[in-house]
């Protein structure tokens, strides 16, 4: 294995469950990629490095084999799921039953009931579809299909179903994690997946942070034989002991640079056009006090999309898209010690936020993100002890994988949600014999849910003649 991120640790896990013997080379001083905490402004305060709500954890295939609770992970899920501040003090929040929010949304009861009462009660039907290769037939093709017909359509066509600007900028906020342009295909399928999963599983934070799921991963590996190796940065594949199988936790310009002529050119020219998405700039803050939101639903929850109405938002991430930088960005933001007051010093707290920028760039800004904060909660900047910035070349400098800040490793257009990173029938091998790919690059994509490495090592049994063990 090259790369011990949660999906490298899934699929070195899933191997050495089936007997194989497993080594795990990391570039970096600590395993996890995305999924680590450290302390990034003061002492005592513990933040996470990228990935820090965790609505996949508990839903996704790949951790049902996984007890997590066994080795000291314990997940804490706020009352809301996630919160969507408007100015005047108004704000929307997911949390509860369909039932619950539509009575929140006045004149949009009906239209949210529609969109999503049905998708929460199939969601165990159709998660098994979005978080696979998609290439086999769906085990429930009616609730899957008529899914995957409504994903194909816009935000902005599925906000057009909404008459209030807080239904609308649910749909804006939730949409917003794809990156996409709202008037994209396939923009409309997060809000879906993301409200659903808000209403069936919530969207917990790990307590201690989200390093305790890679330590939790690590236990097990090693529990088996496996053996991890930090600071070990593999420059090329010929630098490997030899071995049948290697299973590679890295993005496709990586494994350019990794396997250098032993590609074909057409292999090579295929992973050359794989397009990588918006990067982000994130901050993190060791705050004297919590955020003092104006709407309540904003202090009731981990998750804050501070970014206006669905208007606003969709005009920043075109912004982005087209290569400028918004004065207005959207930005998503976490407020773990709402649940889990331990990450910082007795009455202080944490915060991060990042919004989307141009991929590659160098802009710091941090004044742009706290002017939004600023702007839903007044007094917010007077309670900040001290900040951490990342740019998005900075997040690169950080994690390599993460190709000009771009967090989810690939642009989920609908030909790279279909084909990624090439068109092949099987996403995970690649065209060196006994050498695959488990990264976000490949299906389902970003998010630790841990599906690319289950289906990369599964793969690689397969091809050796070994079954993966249940």
């Amino acid at each position: 294995m090259v790369g011990a991120g949660p999906n490298g640790l899934v699929a070195a896990l899933t191997l050495a469950r089936a007997g194989l013997a497993v080594e795990v080379y990391e570039a970096a001083a600590e395993p996890g990629g995305g999924c680590r905490t450290a302390e990034l402004t003061l002492p005592g305060f513990r933040h996470d490095v990228c990935s820090a709500v965790h609505p996949l954890l508990l839903a996704s295939p790949a951790f049902h084999d996984i007890d997590l609770t066994e080795r000291g992970v314990r997940l804490l899920t706020p009352e809301m799921a996630f919160a969507h501040p408007l100015d005047g003090g108004r704000g929307v929040g997911v949390g509860g039953t369909v039932a619950e929010v539509a009575a929140s949304l006045g004149t949009d009861s009906d239209a949210y009931t529609r969109a999503f009462s049905n998708l929460v009660q199939d969601l165990d039907k159709v998660l098994p579809v979005f978080l696979g290769t998609m290439r086999s037939v769906p085990r429930h093709p009616v609730a899957a299909g008529g899914f995957g017909v409504r994903a194909l359509s816009t935000a902005k066509a599925m906000a057009g179903r909404f008459r209030t600007d807080e239904g609308r900028a649910l749909i804006a906020g939730a949409a917003a994690h794809s990156m996409l342009p709202l008037t994209a295909p396939l923009s409309g399928a997060f809000p879906r997946l993301f409200v659903a999963l808000a209403h069936r599983y919530g969207w917990p934070v790990v307590e201690g942070g989200s390093a305790m799921v890679i330590g939790a991963l690590v236990a097990e590996l090693t529990s088996l034989g496996g053996r991890i190796e930090t600071n070990c940065s593999v420059k090329n594949l010929a630098d490997l002991p030899p071995t049948p199988t290697v299973i590679l936790d890295v993005t496709p310009r990586q494994l350019l640079e990794l396997a250098g002529d032993r590609l074909s050119p057409r292999y090579a020219r295929a992973l050359s056009r794989y397009r990588y998405g918006p990067g982000v700039c994130k901050v993190d803050w060791a705050l004297s006090g919590p955020v003092p939101w104006e709407a309540d639903a904003c202090r009731r929850t981990v998750t804050v999309h501070v970014g206006g109405t669905f208007e606003e938002v969709a005009r920043s991430e075109a912004e982005v898209n087209a290569g400028r930088h918004p004065a207005r960005p959207y930005c998503l933001v976490a407020q773990p010690c709402l649940v889990d007051p331990a990450r910082a010093p007795e009455g202080r707290h944490t915060l991060l936020a990042y919004c989307h920028v141009p991929n590659g760039s160098d802009v710091d800004m941090t004044d742009r993100v706290e002017a939004q904060v600023e702007r839903f909660a007044p007094g917010f900047r007077d309670l900040i002890l001290a900040r951490s910035t990342l740019t998005a070349t900075a997040t690169e400098e950080h994690n390599p994988s993460y190709i000009g800040g771009d967090i989810n490793a690939g642009a989920a257009t609908l030909r790279q949600m279909l084909f990624r990173p090439t068109v092949r029938w099987n996403p995970y091998r690649t065209a060196l014999r006994g050498v695959y790919l488990c990264s976000a690059a490949t299906p389902p994509g970003g998010g630790v849910h841990g599906m690319c490495g289950l289906g990369s090592a599964r793969t690689a049994l397969h091809d050796i003649g070994r079954t993966a063990a249940r």
